[in-house]
């Protein structure tokens, strides 16, 4: 690994640990940098997976004052979260490599489209003043099945948290985006923890997004919702679009 190759990284691991804390789709920039530079997708992903595990940390830590007196629901929240990454770990490694890479631009590019169409979403629960559905207990299913996205793929997963959790709960905005962060942290570990035992990872690669991604994590935390959301969103679907061009040419 080259120098540049290692500050080209480090910089996407800070940018991901940034944006995941304060919006989601981190990985669409970490993951299509990773597979510019010749690492396979399911390498990329897992080795992504582990090493984004401490921005999100210490992004929901960040938020931590948001989830004061709600910590009987994090832990019901984050139990569906857990047995979601359970279940992605096993649909990526029972799946054929090939497989993984050929459903790989359906998922960048749905994650995509979702990054692209948040700020709808956003303003939707802004106006709303009630729940949307009288079925709150939809919430943990559809938790669940985010987990299992977000360990088998992980861009984007914040987004459906908030999206999700926002069409069935009322809470205020920053104590969704504060849950947001803490059931990416609970996917991001459990899966991790498998993929570091039992999947191909670049501990190299682990280790420089480790260290940028906590770097990017406090600053999502403290200066993030500072930063242009516009700019931000525009970038990764750029990025984003590049990626699923580069997927499909190579395939």
């Amino acid at each position: 690994m080259t120098r540049w190759e290692i500050a080209l990284i480090a910089l996407a691991g800070v940018w991901a640990g940034t944006i995941n804390t304060v919006v989601g789709s981190g990985t669409l920039v970490t993951f299509p940098v990773l597979v510019a530079l010749g690492y396979p997708p399911v390498t990329a992903t897992t080795s992504n997976a582990i090493g984004l595990i401490t921005g999100t940390i210490t992004g929901a830590y960040g938020y931590r004052a948001e989830l004061r007196g709600h910590g009987r629901r994090l832990v019901r929240y984050g139990v569906a979260s857990l047995f979601g990454a359970i279940g992605s770990t096993i649909l990526l490694l029972s799946l054929p490599a090939d497989a993984f890479e050929t459903i790989v631009p359906v998922l960048v590019g749905l994650a995509v489209l979702l990054v692209a169409v948040q700020p709808l979403v956003t303003r939707r629960l802004r106006s709303r003043e009630s729940p949307s559905s009288g079925r709150p207990w939809l919430l943990y299913p559809l938790i669940f099945a985010v987990g299992v996205y977000g360990g088998y793929f992980t861009a984007a997963q914040g987004i459906m948290l908030v999206g999700v959790m926002g069409l069935l709960l009322t809470d205020p905005l920053q104590r969704l985006n504060a849950f947001k962060n803490a059931l990416a942290a609970v996917v991001n570990v459990v899966a991790g923890a498998i993929y570091a035992v039992v999947a191909p990872i670049d501990w190299w690669v682990v280790l420089i997004l480790a260290v940028s991604s906590t770097v990017g994590g406090l600053l999502g935390a403290r200066v993030g919702r500072r930063l242009s959301p516009l700019v931000l969103r525009v970038v990764i679907v750029v990025i984003g679009v590049a990626a699923i061009v580069d997927l499909v040419l190579t395939a």
